[in-house]
């Protein structure tokens, strides 16, 4: 057929890469995953697949993804279900996510902002009413 969709790309699979010689500046999307190993100055990423940030890559641009992988440095915001802090990763910026993975000898600095997933009921326990007695026993 001459006007046939292509199927989408699996998310896991890499399908835009910045190589370490290259510097990007602008808006990225994509339906695949992205890896980073050179520089990203401004903008926005966003893909429904995975970001990974190699150790060579220097980053500074908001990010929207499933999960993003920090081996390098990175500044901004990130919007995912997942992000992993590896060891020598540096983070500066705000992470909104519902799983957070901190790996010893990496850097985190700025507000981690914890989304719960739609199953998940919070956990509130019944306060006693102002005044109210609470009796205290010896066991």
């Amino acid at each position: 057929m001459l006007f046939r969709r292509e199927a989408r790309p699996a998310p896991d699979q890499i399908e835009v890469v910045i190589g370490p010689r290259a510097t990007f500046e602008g808006k990225l999307r994509c339906d695949g995953s992205i890896r980073l190993d050179g520089t990203v100055e401004g903008g926005e990423i966003e893909t429904v697949g995975n970001v990974l940030i190699t150790e060579s890559a220097r980053v500074m641009a908001d990010i929207r993804a499933r999960t993003v992988s920090v081996a390098g440095a990175y500044k901004g915001t990130i919007t995912a279900d997942r992000v992993e802090l590896l060891e020598g990763g540096r983070l500066w910026g705000v992470v909104n996510v519902v799983s957070f993975l901190l790996d010893e000898g990496a850097h985190f600095d700025g507000q981690l902002v914890m989304q719960q997933t739609a199953d998940e009921e919070p956990l509130l326990l019944d306060r006693p009413a102002a005044g109210e007695q609470i009796p205290v026993t010896d066991e």
